[in-house]
C-alpha cells in the first residue's frame, strides 16, 4: 500500500466518522450541542444566507412568507442528501485507499467504479455487476452495507418526529386566533377577556403556555432546525406567540388589577428562558428592536383601550415605568429572532379594524 493510498484510507475514515457523528448529534441526541464547527450548523447558515436574501426580495405578506416557508423541510432534505453523499464517497475512497480491490467487467477498477459500488452498496441495491475481491474489501463492503441501511433506517425513522414535533407547537399558535387575534396581540388578549368578565382565565392560558415553552425549548434546542419550520398562516409564526405570552406576563406583573401574578412570573420565566437559549444555539446576540414597540406615548392608548375592556392598570403611572424594565429583559432576544428568522414581531395593540383569521374568507 503505497503512502498516497494509506492517506486517502485514513481520510475516508474520517470523513465516515464525522459524517455519522453529525448525524447521531442532529437527530439521535436529545440534548444542545455547544459546539459550533459541525456540519449542521454550517450547512443551515450558508444556505439559509442566501434562502432569506432571495426571501427578501419578495413583496411582504403571502409571497414571502410562501417561499420562506419551503426552506425547512428542503433544508432537512438536503442534509440526509449530503450525509448520505458523505458516507458513499467516505468509504469509496475507503476501498480506493486498499488498491480498489472490486472485480469490474468492464476493465481494470477505478476511482469512478469504488464510487459506483460504494452507492450501490450504501442503498442496498446489490446489482452484482461489480464484487469485492480479498477479504479487506469485503469485510469494508458488509461494514458499508450495514451502515447504509442502518442509517436510511435511523434517519427515514426520525422524520415523523420533526413533524409531530411541528405539529404540537402550531396547534397552540393556531388557537392564539380566537384568543388575541392574527397577529396575537397582548392587548386584545385582555381587552377580550376582560369585557366577557373571564380575567381569572388567564391564569389556564398562562399555565398551558408556560407548558407550550418548556416543550418548545427541549425540542427545539435538540432540533434546531425546527425553528425554520413556518405557521400556516403568514400573520402567525411561533415567535410572535411566545412574544405575544412574554408582552401579557410584563403587563401583569406591572400592575393588571386581578391578574394572576404567579402564573404571570413562571411562564415570563419559562418563556424567557426559551428566547434566550434560542439565541444561544443560533449564536445570534440580543439587540435592541429596529423601532420600539411600544413608545412612551402610545401608552395611554394601551391603557384606555384595557380600561375599556373592564381591565385597570394598578400601580398607575408607576406602571409603565415598570413595564418598560420588564421588557428590556426579553426584547433584545427576540428581536435578534426576528431579524435571524425574518419573523415579524407583534405590536402590542391590534391594528384599526384588525379581524380575526377565522373571521375571513376568499368568497367573503
Amino acid at each position: 500500500m503505497t503512502p498516497i493510498r494509506l492517506l486517502v484510507l485514513a481520510a475516508g475514515l474520517l470523513v465516515v466518522a464525522v459524517v455519522l457523528w453529525d448525524a447521531f448529534e442532529a437527530v439521535v441526541l436529545p440534548r444542545r450541542v455547544a459546539r459550533r464547527l459541525r456540519l449542521v450548523v454550517i450547512i443551515l447558515r450558508t444556505t439559509w444566507r442566501f434562502w432569506g436574501k432571495a426571501g427578501l426580495r419578495r413583496p411582504a405578506g403571502f409571497r414571502r412568507e410562501t417561499f420562506l416557508s419551503y426552506y425547512g423541510p428542503l433544508n432537512l432534505i438536503l442534509l440526509l442528501v449530503v450525509w448520505a453523499a458523505g458516507l458513499i464517497v467516505g468509504f469509496a475512497m475507503m476501498q480506493w485507499g486498499l488498491g480498489s480491490p472490486l472485480v469490474d467487467p468492464q476493465g481494470r477498477a477505478t476511482f469512478l467504479t469504488d464510487l459506483y459500488f460504494s452507492g450501490t452498496n450504501f442503498f442496498t441495491i446489490g446489482l452484482g455487476d461489480v464484487s469485492p475481491r480479498g477479504w479487506p474489501g469485503r469485510a469494508l463492503t458488509v461494514i458499508e452495507g450495514g451502515t447504509g441501511f442502518a442509517f436510511l433506517a435511523l434517519v427515514i425513522g426520525y422524520l415523523p418526529i420533526f413533524y409531530q414535533e411541528f405539529s404540537r407547537r402550531e396547534t397552540r399558535v393556531t388557537m392564539l386566533d380566537g384568543w388575541a387575534g392574527s397577529p396575537p396581540t397582548a392587548a386584545a388578549l385582555l381587552f377580550r377577556l376582560g369585557r366577557d368578565d373571564s380575567l381569572a382565565v388567564v391564569s389556564t392560558f398562562l399555565e398551558e403556555w408556560e407548558l407550550w415553552c418548556a416543550d418548545m425549548l427541549e425540542s427545539h434546542l435538540s432540533y434546531p432546525i425546527l425553528a425554520y419550520f413556518r405557521s400556516q398562516h403568514s400573520n402567525q409564526s411561533w415567535l410572535a406567540g411566545i412574544t405575544m405570552v412574554l408582552d401579557v406576563c410584563a403587563l401583569i406583573l406591572a400592575g393588571v388589577e386581578g391578574a394572576p401574578r404567579h402564573a404571570a412570573q413562571r411562564t415570563f420565566a419559562m418563556a424567557r428562558h426559551t428566547v434566550v437559549d434560542l439565541c444561544q444555539v443560533f449564536a445570534v446576540a440580543p439587540r435592541d428592536p429596529a423601532e420600539d414597540r411600544l413608545p412612551e406615548a402610545e401608552f395611554p392608548r394601551l391603557e384606555a383601550m384595557l380600561a375599556r375592556g373592564g381591565v385597570r392598570l394598578t400601580n398607575g403611572p408607576k406602571a409603565a415605568a415598570a413595564l418598560a424594565h420588564l421588557r428590556h429583559f426579553y426584547e433584545p432576544y427576540v428581536a435578534a429572532l426576528s431579524d435571524l428568522l425574518l419573523m415579524s414581531l407583534p405590536t402590542w395593540m391590534p391594528a384599526p379594524g384588525a379581524r380575526d383569521n377565522w373571521e375571513r374568507s376568499p368568497w367573503r
